[in-house]
């Protein structure tokens, strides 16, 4: 596969996802929140990247496959897995096809920070619902995207309280930040409204079951004030009908 945005910087991603108080303090635990009890289930972990979800979903028990578009950072997964064998296999395949992966041979899936990377959501939706089984559920943890637009910054209010100006929310496109020590600064992302992740979801017959929004705390609470007034991320679990139509 050529022209995979994470390659050239999946050294670089590696150490900021293991390190950052943004993953490790709010990113992973709302997602595993929302996960919930897993031991004995199959499950794939969509945009695997090196494999810190994965990780997670293996040692509360799950059977685990990652599936990536970027050979760098499976490579690393891998490197994980030889160092502390968990029992996950890591593929390497696109989330918009999910080829590499059987129709409704999984219990559930989850896609952490990575559904703002993918080209064509509605693919990926579809490939999701395909490889889970009926009554399978989905959980994807996302930026935020009413506050976390191409327009929003950090700003005081008029009593000196952390705010979010947000503005350029309705138009939908991929852009870059200028912070070159983002993940958005060095790979970019598609901005998305709210309503089109949970219709493009809809549209696959995969419905909301429960959404998280949570507030920083600890280490990142210091870093970033707002993050206790302001979610920056947002989870949610959806679950296939539980019907034996497949497709």
């Amino acid at each position: 596969m050529t022209n995979v945005p994470y390659d050239p910087i999946a050294s670089w991603y590696d150490e900021y996802a293991v390190h950052t108080p943004f993953h490790q303090e709010m990113v992973i635990p709302s997602l595993l929140s929302l996960v919930g009890e897993i031991a004995g289930q199959a499950v794939c972990d969509v945009a695997c990247g090196q494999g810190i979800v994965s990780r997670e979903l293996a040692r509360r028990g799950a059977r685990v496959t990652g599936v990536d578009i970027s050979a760098a950072l499976l490579d690393l997964a891998r490197g994980y897995e030889a160092r502390a064998p968990l029992g996950i296999r890591y593929l390497e395949d696109n989330a918009e096809h999910l080829r590499t992966v059987a129709d409704a041979s999984v219990d559930g899936a989850t896609c952490c920070m990575a559904l703002m990377n993918v080209t064509d959501l509605a693919a990926c939706m579809a490939a999701v619902k395909r490889v889970l089984r009926p009554g399978g559920w989905f959980v994807a943890t996302i930026i935020h995207p009413c506050f976390q637009t191409p327009g929003s910054r950090w700003v005081v209010d008029s009593v000196g309280r952390p705010a979010r100006q947000v503005g350029d929310y309705f138009t939908e496109r991929f852009w870059e930040s200028d912070n070159p020590d983002s993940v958005r600064g060095r790979v970019g992302e598609y901005h998305r409204t709210l309503s089109t992740y949970l219709n493009t979801a809809s549209d696959a017959d995969l419905a909301l079951e429960r959404i998280d929004e949570p507030a920083a705390t600890g280490t990142r609470a210091a870093q970033v004030a707002g993050n206790t007034q302001v979610p920056s991320i947002l989870t949610m679990r959806l679950r296939r009908a539980n019907s034996g139509v497949s497709g």
